[in-house]
């Protein structure tokens, strides 16, 4: 899937930070996840069911630890 016209923005867990880990972008059907320092280079597409089981268990997994830092 061609990805150049996808509007990316920063994930909201990502901002603040000082590394910008994650940018997402909300496709038809779908969402798209990069790595915000290499923009140019691998993504992820995930149905809207997958995304967010995966932000689910991303949660449960940093429930009552600091979250991860990008460097």
């Amino acid at each position: 899937m061609e990805l150049t016209s996808a509007s990316w923005r920063k994930a909201s867990r990502s901002t603040g930070n000082g590394g910008a880990c994650v940018e997402v972008a909300d496709l038809p059907g779908s969402i798209a996840v990069r790595d915000s320092k290499d923009p140019h280079g691998p993504h992820i597409l995930l149905t809207r069911d997958d995304f967010q089981h995966l932000a689910k268990a991303i949660k449960k997994i940093q429930r009552g630890s600091e979250p991860h830092r990008c460097t």
